[in-house]
């Protein structure tokens, strides 16, 4: 029965929404986790027949299974984006999830890297090795722009414009963003593009592709996963460190640097700047700094 409004909901994702397979692929799990419910209660109902009361006996199931609050609420969202699609498409004359409370969820901060523990890092690196140079170039690339993990094993040589210091990224949605990129990171990918990747044989496909494995072909995320962690390990850091781990040091640093919250919004592709701002868990001597030495009234006697 949800099948053919399945494939109708896929096909809105992705035609007129945008999104990524991933994405796509994530919303039609949501609503495969609400049908399997339905399958199991023996509830033979098409979605105008869904209402809040099956709706939160639903929310009831999955806390039941151990679901933590955070998949509880991603789930809701992928229910509630359905909804909109159906009552667009008039397949619904009403939106159950509109009273729907999701759970509440605790952001939880990043771990970030401190400026001198990323030169640790990268310090470790050896450099005697190809794979060494490939290496310092992604992360040198990941922390000057940002960059998530996908976007740097999807990264083309057609997309750089080192001479004048940018780098055209495809995010979340295909949606594109010019990015700056640093003096530094643009030095190791020369040396990179200059002295490691010709000796590579490239299989067809992968031409234009930055960052290539020893065979030849694309990186994959688990991988650049890997080396940041044996990296990690050769310098004795202790944080539980990831790809992403550059992103939000990127960003910390930014915002903690002074910069605008709107800018860092346009240069890691977010969509909300809510999202931006769970990067401004600065310190309070840091912003009492910040008070003492641009505020003109912060440190005036009465």
């Amino acid at each position: 029965m949800w099948e053919s409004y399945k494939k109708s909901f896929q096909a809105y994702l992705k035609l007129e929404k945008s999104l990524s397979g991933n994405s796509t692929e994530a919303y039609l799990r949501d609503i495969d986790k609400l049908t399997a419910y339905l399958q199991l209660q023996s509830l033979a109902l098409a979605p105008a027949d869904i209402t809040l009361k099956h709706l939160q006996a639903f929310l009831e199931w999955i806390t039941e299974l151990g679901m933590q609050p955070t998949s509880q609420a991603r789930v809701i969202s992928g229910i509630r984006a359905f909804y909109r699609f159906c009552l667009l498409e008039n397949i619904v004359q009403q939106d159950p999830t509109l009273l729907v409370e999701a759970p509440k969820t605790r952001r939880i901060l990043p771990d970030v890297l401190s400026f001198e523990e990323i030169e640790q890092l990268l310090s470790v690196i050896d450099l005697s090795k190809p794979e060494g140079t490939r290496n310092k170039a992604i992360i040198e690339t990941m922390y000057s722009c940002g960059l998530r993990v996908s976007e740097v094993v999807q990264l083309r040589i057609s997309q750089l414009y080192l001479d004048v210091g940018y780098i055209r990224v495809i995010g979340k949605g295909d949606k594109e963003r010019l990015v700056p990129i640093g003096g530094t990171a643009i030095k190791h990918i020369k040396i990179y593009l200059q002295e490691i990747r010709p000796q590579l044989t490239v299989k067809p496909g992968n031409e234009d592709i930055v960052f290539l494995n020893k065979r030849g072909t694309l990186l994959t995320r688990v991988m650049i996963f890997l080396v940041i962690k044996d990296l990690a390990l050769k310098a004795q850091i202790q944080k539980a460190i990831s790809p992403h781990t550059f992103r939000h040091s990127f960003a910390t640093h930014l915002i903690e640097g002074g910069a605008n919250l709107r800018a860092v919004q346009e240069m890691l592709g977010h969509e909300s700047i809510t999202t931006t701002e769970i990067y401004t868990h600065l310190d309070r001597e840091f912003l009492r700094k910040t008070l003492d030495q641009f505020h003109p009234l912060f440190n005036k006697n009465n």
